[in-house]
């Protein structure tokens, strides 16, 4: 019995040593974690939430090579906090939002989100209302890039030529129009209908345009350097889109779920 015992401990050691050492080959992947509502959401202070945390989820689940987790940063800190190491991602990106010189790999995430105008809805205003910005005070999000301004995100040149005031909050930015502080806010259309599923007493009195400031597909920076490849992380987002999972996650955001185009992904430098 006393032989019995001792087996029995030894192979309950045995196997939780193997259970530690697979844990602890997994490597670790750091994701920047921006407050960008609905992707990330800082809101509480102790815990982020989001499509962010979710995605993460759904890749630590789906294999146990990488231990994906996020680190917090900020719209303006993240290239610095990517080209230091401090995190090896940024996803939800774009190219073209200011990593042009920074050694990173662009991966197309198969995910379409848009940059909307919204105005008040008043009688006798239509469409026409979102033709021309010159004259309106508009409501921006501090560190976006918005193709109406070439992307040009800096804060004296938004204010100087577009009379923009610039803010931290898409919700903000959105009860300025509605309480006649801003004429036109422009706005995420996954963070729009998630701000009128939260405030439907709202939803009639917004004007929401037509007229589309830039369509994006976002992709995940991958720093050079990675624990894992830009080639291995599409490869994950690949299994998860066959399964279904990032259309669970996204399409109830209006995020568009999109195939990739083979030879997109994982071939853009962003210095390119």
């Amino acid at each position: 019995m006393r032989h019995s015992r001792r087996w029995i401990h030894g192979w309950l050691s045995a196997v939780s040593l193997l259970l530690v050492g697979a844990v602890s080959a997994a490597e670790t992947v750091k994701v920047g974690g921006a407050h960008f509502p609905p992707y990330v959401d800082k809101s509480n202070a102790r815990e982020s939430t989001g499509l962010l945390p979710q995605l993460l989820e759904a890749l630590n689940q789906e294999q146990s090579d990488y231990h994906f987790t996020m680190l917090p940063t900020a719209i303006v800190r993240r290239f610095g906090d990517l080209q230091r190491g401090r995190i090896d991602m940024a996803i939800f990106e774009n190219p073209s939002w200011g990593w042009q010189d920074i050694d990173a790999t662009a991966v197309d995430m198969g995910l379409e989100d848009a940059e909307l105008f919204v105005a008040r809805d008043e009688e006798l205003r239509g469409q026409e209302y979102f033709d021309q910005l010159q004259g309106k005070r508009l409501a921006l999000y501090r560190g976006y890039h918005y193709g109406f301004a070439d992307f040009n995100s800096d804060p004296e040149f938004l204010t100087r030529t577009y009379n923009a005031n610039l803010g931290h909050s898409h919700d903000s930015n959105l009860l300025m129009v509605l309480r006649g502080r801003a004429d036109i806010a422009l706005v995420t259309r996954s963070n729009l209908y998630d701000f009128i599923k939260r405030n439907r007493e709202h939803a009639r009195a917004l004007l929401i345009s037509e007229r589309i400031d830039q369509v994006y597909h976002h992709h995940a920076m991958v720093r050079a350097g990675s624990p894992i490849s830009p080639e291995a992380f599409a490869a994950l987002l690949e299994r998860l889109r066959a399964k279904g999972e990032l259309e669970r996650i996204f399409s109830p955001y209006r995020i568009a779920v999109m195939p990739v185009v083979v030879g997109s992904s994982a071939a853009a430098r962003a210095e390119d």
